[in-house]
């Protein structure tokens, strides 16, 4: 890529009615990332030096989130159509860039390898570059008109001759124009049903002024929008495949890939098995060797070498399971620390402690960490035995090596190496069942119920 500034603008100003939603369009997510996001990192690595979110009025999340990426933001308060939308950020093109690519932020499977295809075009001499993608059924897109290389026109589908149908090549929206050729911008006009500007117009001036103009193949499905939910869920499916497959090409087995499903900043070792129907949410990260069975639920947890997660686990954020250790069915673990071959194997709840190494916490133990107000903490000491539906309330601390007794509640710390119980003392009544037995029948019977 030769060395040429370029400013990215991206059209996030739709209101998405068709979504249905309170939430703007490009801020639903796939792949548990806002759409706007992936937009956002592909203009950025195809070497946009500044990028501009044309937002509405009072889309504060979209600016928010726009902002936080590094983007300047730009109000479009009237809606008057896609040209209309790229003027608002005018501001923007002071120091005129050599390129200039005006993106959508709705298609998150675009990426920056084919905005740098549009780049080295411009660089060659393209004065306008069009994607363009043959869909199954061309419906209402415009048709993209060629003559040999050169791109005439793009003809909108109620405009289009018979012939002009019968064209598969369609226009995709996102195009890539040199920053001389801005001013033209200006000359589009509003003599349409809608009275909108209409960026495609743009082909028709820059010919006319003897431009170059072409256009540039992409796949289908990298340029799908995201209109209605049922196409947020067709991107969803082609992100969630992308990912599995990447994931088995860097060494991972996945037994029933279907049924996986990734965020976009899932990170997963080598040799790493990962049975059916497992969730990974945001910030979750796999060490080599790890096993993540079936119907368990990953967020913002750590899972080092070696370890063994589920079936039907949940790790919630701030989890960290260290190398070897081993979190079984039905156990849910938030905010803490597991230690090097410590272990919970079943129905037991962990939540903002530390287990030691080596420890072993019982079926149906829980650590008690909420007073109703504060958050508190427990500390399991390395070796430790936890015995089966131990209630440790929090704050406290298990000595390493201790011993807790099965249905022990324990709200004092406990020392290294020793045996604390802390429950009521068992007393037997002999024959006291037949007799209660023999009393609740009599009574029964001269209710008469």
């Amino acid at each position: 890529m030769p060395k040429r500034t370029c400013l990215a603008i991206i059209l996030a100003a739709g209101e998405g009615t068709r979504m249905r939603s309170a939430i703007p369009k490009v801020m639903h997510p796939v792949g548990s990332r806002p759409m706007l996001g992936y937009v956002l990192d592909a203009a950025r690595t195809a070497g946009a030096g500044t990028v501009a979110t044309v937002v509405g009025p009072s889309a504060d999340a979209v600016s928010d989130y726009a902002k936080a990426a590094g983007s300047a933001v730009f109000i479009q308060k009237d809606r008057l159509g896609t040209a209309h939308a790229v003027l608002a950020a005018r501001k923007a093109f002071t120091p005129t860039p050599d390129d200039i690519l005006v993106l959508y932020g709705d298609t998150p499977l675009l990426t920056g390898k084919t905005l740098r295809r549009m780049r080295r075009a411009l660089a060659s001499g393209a004065d306008v570059v069009v994607l363009g993608f043959r869909p199954p059924d061309p419906a209402a897109y415009g048709r993209l008109i060629m003559n040999g290389k050169r791109l005439v026109a793009i003809r909108e589908m109620k405009d289009a001759s018979r012939e002009e149908k019968a064209i598969g090549f369609v226009n995709a929206g996102v195009m890539g124009f040199s920053g001389a050729m801005a001013p033209l911008l200006k000359k589009i006009g509003n003599d349409n049903a809608k009275k909108e500007y209409y960026l495609p117009d743009l082909v028709a001036l820059a010919n006319r002024a003897d431009k170059t103009v072409r256009a540039i193949e992409v796949h289908t499905e990298e340029v799908i929008g995201v209109n209605t939910r049922a196409e947020l869920a067709l991107v969803e499916r082609t992100f969630q495949e992308h990912a599995r497959q990447a994931a088995m090409d860097g060494g991972v087995t996945l037994i029933d890939p279907d049924t996986v499903y990734f965020s976009h900043d899932t990170r997963i070792g080598r040799d790493v098995v990962v049975e059916p129907h497992v969730f990974f949410a945001r910030g979750v990260t796999v060490g080599d060797n790890a096993t993540v069975r079936a119907y368990s639920h990953l967020e913002g947890a750590t899972v080092g070498i070696g370890a063994t997660v589920g079936p039907f686990a949940r790790l919630r954020p701030e989890t960290t399971i260290g190398p070897g250790a081993r979190i079984g069915n039905f156990v849910e673990v938030k905010n803490a620390v597991v230690d090097a071959g410590a272990k919970a194997s079943h129905l037991a709840y962990i939540g903002d402690a530390h287990i030691g190494a080596g420890a072993n916490v019982g079926a149906g133990a829980i650590t008690c960490n909420y007073d109703g107000y504060f958050k508190h903490h427990t500390e399991i000491g390395a070796g430790a035995f936890v015995g089966s539906n131990s209630a440790l309330v929090a704050p406290v601390t298990i000595g390493e090596g201790a011993y807790i007794g099965s249905g022990s509640v324990i709200s004092k710390d406990v020392a290294d190496d020793a045996l604390a119980v802390g429950r009521g003392r068992q007393v037997d009544k002999p024959g006291w069942a037949a007799s209660f037995r023999k009393q609740m029948q009599r009574r029964k019977k001269q209710s008469g119920k």
